[in-house]
């Protein structure tokens, strides 16, 4: 009798210290750990970094190791950036989904296009709004023909270099039929590999033909999934209580902010540690990538 009343005893210790712990340590808590994969990818200024693997690495980290986690959820927001970010960033969210052996699950908001697709790509499972844009699995680049401004204002070109296309598509010499053709070249040496991608990740579910699905063309969300873009129509919270159950919970995983954040590693790079000199001097760099960063958002409507 007083062992059953000092195990009824620890019982209700045990039960009442539970109360004190944070819902998502508690036994019997379902966790799903969300991650926001939100902007350009990539497109660093000492002002505006974009997305990066150093600066998402130890966030996706974190959200993989939470306590009594049953998948990680992916908030997708993205119209693409530098495909090797892209690529490594996809790499890197596979890698901790083997490791720890959780489903992935990636919920478009408005775009997830072009290197935002292939992130999205390593989710098991891709869930949209209807009015979300996915797609546009292409690779793009340009510049400017600036021969004809620096003539007519008066500019003479001094340019010295070591090795036949080093000055390769430089804005301010004339355009070489070459040279766009050695770019051509590395761009469809980089689409064939996000094709390939593509194919691995979503297999059998692609409804497509290839001429349709991989020519840089984007859709709306509802036909993404009737081309096997994506899984399903689904936001965040109802998917993921339909999937878990009503009492899930969806902790957001996100860098760390303030004085800490710099010992750690997760500044990213270059903010934070500018002195007022360096800002204005990198003012010029930061309009351009502004410019940049906006005409990326806006080819998708955004």
């Amino acid at each position: 009798m007083t062992e059953q009343l000092n195990d009824r005893g620890w019982q209700s210790l045990i039960d009442r210290g539970m109360e004190w712990l944070p819902a998502r340590l508690r036994r019997g808590v379902t966790v799903v750990p969300v991650v926001r994969l939100s902007g350009v990818i990539g497109a660093v200024t000492p002002l505006r970094p974009g997305m990066t693997l150093v600066g998402l690495a130890r966030t996706l980290e974190r959200a993989f190791a939470v306590s009594n986690a049953k998948a990680v959820a992916l908030l997708v927001n993205s119209p693409g950036g530098s495909p090797v970010q892209s690529h490594q960033i996809f790499v890197r969210i596979r890698q901790l989904a083997s490791e720890k052996k959780l489903p992935v699950l990636a919920f478009v908001e408005d775009v997830a296009a072009s290197g935002g697709y292939m992130i999205a790509c390593a989710a098991d499972e891709i869930f949209c709004d209807p009015s979300s844009i996915l797609g546009s699995i292409g690779v793009v680049g340009g510049s400017f023909g600036l021969t004809e401004l620096i003539r007519k204002i008066g500019v003479e070109r001094r340019l010295y270099t070591a090795g036949e296309h080093k000055a390769m598509l430089d804005p301010f010499l004339p355009e070489d039929r070459d040279d766009v053709a050695r770019l051509k070249a590395i761009q469809r040496e980089i689409h064939a590999i996000f094709i390939a991608l593509v194919k691995q990740s979503r297999g059998a579910r692609l409804k497509g033909a290839d001429d349709v699905l991989f020519t840089g063309e984007y859709w709306a969300g509802t036909t993404s999934v009737s081309l096997g873009l994506a899984d399903g129509i689904g936001d965040l919270r109802s998917t993921l209580r339909a999937r878990f159950g009503e009492k899930v919970l969806t902790p957001v995983v996100a860098p760390a902010t303030g004085l800490l954040s710099g010992l750690f590693g997760r500044r990213a790079p270059g903010a934070g540690s500018l002195s007022l000199s360096d800002g204005l001097t990198g003012l010029p760099e930061e309009l351009i990538s502004a410019l940049e960063s906006r005409a990326i958002w806006a080819k998708f409507g955004f």
